[in-house]
């Protein structure tokens, strides 16, 4: 009689995803790099209309930095395929943080409209650390599917952090002092974060050489456009519930708690990516991938239903949380199937552009859910980010084929 498998403790997945030498320098080192980004824009924006400008001129320096971030993250991303991590990032953290520190002072001086935007659009060509970071993982656990199952899941609940903690951080940076030394404060940590980044030369993938006969674009990789797609369906998802909650608490007065509830929704998302990284992945990535988009689309008809009830911020926020929990299962595995699919020669590309995609559905789900708040009543809105976890998951399942196994 054979005796029984002894359980493994709860975090044990987590404990040999960093195993290997180097793991959690750094992923320390771009949580830093992270958070500090996703604190610019909030104290940006702080910082523009706490000097007496428009709140115009505030909203067309965000777009102008969102262009930049559009344009230069896959040029980055296929300079860091083509000479590696080390050799792009020092350079780009170094150069993109000369803009980002003349801007407190711009700000101060006020500046003409162009130049401020000029500087928000330079400042944005910053490495893309969550990339690398996902680079590396598939370096240190690409053999082991279950050990890069945790590793994603992982990197989602980071990203779910620096979602919630970042604009709130932002904000005070700005408020609590000079906005201009907030600003300072966070470039400081930026550059500080890529450049400790890319010093951890242990973890950092090799140089892969490009395919014969090929310029290896990822959007040429079989499957690769599809899923770009569903990252762009998913953005408006995000973009969209952020403007209509938003919206929702300030027409029931309940304006304060607006990022409260935001912060809910992406607690639940953090929350699921963490246990989601604790069980095996025992499906095929194109199955789990169907299934997360079904999960997802169906837990954003909480909020919708939850707001047409008109049950008030505390059970919008549990509808809200719930919600969130549908989000990781679909980002973990979206990028796990990316990263299988990519050719190594263009993963860091692969990767940039994702991102560019998501930011890209981001912007549109605010404009859009911005036109369905204006015309509607407030609670209706919601129906707009379950209408684009609908439409994303019946992109997935008309193109399911294009995963091939």
């Amino acid at each position: 009689m054979t005796a029984p498998t002894p359980a493994l403790p709860p975090f044990a997945a987590y404990r040999r995803v960093f195993a290997p030498p180097g793991a959690l320098a750094f992923t320390l080192a771009g949580l830093t790099g992270r958070l500090s980004y996703s604190m610019l824009g909030v104290a940006m924006l702080t910082a523009i209309v706490s000097s007496g400008h428009s709140y115009a001129l505030a909203g067309a320096v965000s777009a102008a930095g969102l262009a930049g971030v559009a344009l230069g993250l896959p040029l980055l991303g296929r300079l860091v395929d083509r000479y590696g991590q080390r050799r792009v990032a020092v350079p780009a953290a170094l150069c993109s943080a000369v803009p980002r520190t003349a801007a407190p002072f711009l700000i101060h001086w006020s500046a003409p409209g162009w130049l401020l935007c000029l500087t928000a659009f330079a400042a944005s060509g910053a490495p893309n650390l969550g990339g690398m970071a996902r680079a590396r993982w598939a370096h240190l656990h690409g053999t082991d599917p279950g050990l890069l199952h945790s590793a994603n899941s992982l990197e989602q609940a980071l990203d779910e952090l620096c979602f919630t903690a970042g604009p709130i951080l932002g904000a005070l940076c700005c408020t609590t002092g000079h906005p201009a030394a907030g600003l300072l404060l966070i470039s400081v940590l930026s550059t500080g974060g890529g450049l400790l980044f890319a010093a951890q030369r242990r973890t950092e993938p090799p140089i892969a050489p490009a395919p014969p006969g090929g310029s290896g674009s990822p959007l040429r990789t079989r499957g690769t456009v599809l899923l770009l797609a569903v990252f762009l369906a998913t953005g408006v998802v995000f973009g969209a519930m952020e403007i209509t909650t938003l919206a929702w608490s300030r027409a029931h007065g309940a304006q304060a708690v607006g990022g409260l509830l935001l912060g809910l929704q992406a607690a639940g998302s953090g929350l699921s990516g963490v246990l989601l990284g604790l069980r095996p992945a025992r499906s095929a990535p194109a199955r789990r991938l169907l299934f997360g988009l079904s999960t997802m689309a169906a837990c954003l008809l909480l909020p919708l239903a939850a707001a047409l009830l008109d049950g008030g911020p505390v059970l919008l926020g549990v509808a809200l949380f719930l919600a969130g929990t549908g989000t990781a299962p679909t980002m973990v595995t979206g990028m796990t199937l990316l990263q299988r699919v990519l050719p190594t020669a263009a993963l860091n590309e692969g990767m940039a552009i994702a991102v560019c995609g998501i930011v890209v559905g981001i912007s549109a789900g605010s404009a859009l859910g911005g036109l369905v708040t204006q015309r509607t009543t407030s609670g209706a809105g919601f129906a707009l980010p379950a209408a684009a976890a609908a439409l994303a998951l019946l992109l997935a399942v008309a193109g399911r084929r294009r995963f091939g196994r």
